[in-house]
């Protein structure tokens, strides 16, 4: 399945300044330097670094360098610099449609391995596209402004705690703005599909007045802060973090569904180092490395622990959202204006 990329890289760019660079840190090879690794990720470096750490111990010859880049620029910065001097040998990412379109437009290096074939099939595609790690998407509350007897434990019960009489969300809840977010379209685009109560919720969230974020962590800060109560459709591992570390805030997969987004990697057809990134992926998908992105990351591992069942599902009433050519519906310009102009009318209700 094919489907034009100008439009795309339009879209993306907006507002973007064409893919601003985002932070990088350098990881000096410990030992005498003999490979080099570019990744570009959109996992927070210090949430990351440890993972390269561990890596570094096992192959101290290797320097690393990691930029933290949002999912939308991830794949707009690879389609813009793919030939030059600063183009990344690793794409990692929780935009998994960007990912899969990028694998889908022949920009991707195949790779198989004992570690990939270990994965379970909803988290491979073509042995192109890997997940390493899964992100159940949750509501986050803060302990402090909502009362327990009042948290939402599915979609239904948010949608009515959005519509009491007294109001207790107005103004202080918060979800992705799915414009600037690619995530936050994944993700939204999948509750449309389904749950049948999806329009009627962002009609309530909008209602509300929900404030539109691009990026997890200023959600769950507004949230920390007390200035948001509840934040909806968010990746729980960040929220966890922050709880580990005193924050006043509880995690909800609801009851309902729960979405799962794989963090996925990709090696770019453009990487200058291939064989040190098929060897960096073997490494996270080794019993190791998802020990350690699990202990020391605080990212749920994709493959199962030792002793349990290969290639088993996540929790009963996780729905892991699938690699594969499903996920570019959504990126037809057609399918997503009309999303993105119906989303507008129910959100962007401040003020009517």
């Amino acid at each position: 399945m094919k489907t034009r990329g100008w439009w795309l890289l339009l879209v993306l760019a907006a507002g973007n300044a064409l893919a601003a660079p985002g932070d990088v840190q350098r990881f000096p090879a410990k030992g005498a330097p003999v490979a080099q690794l570019r990744i570009h990720g959109s996992t927070d470096i210090e949430v990351f670094a440890t993972v390269i750490a561990d890596y570094q111990r096992l192959h101290p010859g290797t320097e690393i360098l990691y930029e933290d880049v949002i999912t939308q620029d991830i794949y707009a910065r690879y389609l813009r610099d793919r030939g030059g001097a600063q183009a990344p040998d690793m794409l990692i990412s929780s935009g998994m449609d960007l990912q899969t379109k990028l694998v889908n437009d022949g920009h991707a290096l195949p790779h198989r391995s004992a570690q990939t074939d270990a994965l379970p099939a909803w988290a491979q595609w073509r042995h192109e596209a890997f997940g390493i790690s899964y992100e159940p998407v949750a509501m986050v509350y803060n302990t402090r402004t909502l009362p327990a007897a009042r948290v939402p434990r599915t979609r239904r019960q948010l949608l009515d705690l959005l519509r009491a009489p007294d109001a207790p969300l107005q103004g202080r809840v918060g979800t992705y703005d799915v414009e600037r977010s690619s995530v936050g379209y994944l993700l939204a685009t999948q509750d449309g599909q389904r749950g049948s109560m999806a329009g009627a919720l962002l009609g309530a969230l909008g209602d509300n007045g929900v404030q539109l974020e691009e990026r997890t962590g200023v959600l769950l800060d507004r949230v920390s802060s007390g200035q948001l109560s509840l934040v909806y459709n968010v990746l729980g591992s960040y929220a966890q973090a922050r709880i580990d570390a005193g924050a006043p805030l509880g995690i909800v997969e609801p009851e309902d569904y729960t979405l799962v987004v794989l963090r996925t990697a990709v090696i770019p057809r453009s990487s200058r180092h291939p064989e040190e990134s098929r060897r960096f992926l073997d490494y996270l998908l080794s019993p190791r490395g998802q020990q350690v992105l699990s202990r020391e990351a605080r990212l749920m591992p994709i493959l199962p622990a030792q002793g349990q069942q290969r290639g088993r599902s996540p929790e009963r009433s996780y729905r892991p959202i699938q690699l594969g050519p499903g996920l570019l519906v959504y990126l037809d310009a057609l399918k997503r204006r009309q999303f993105l102009d119906a989303w507008n009318g129910s959100m962007r209700q401040q003020g009517r």
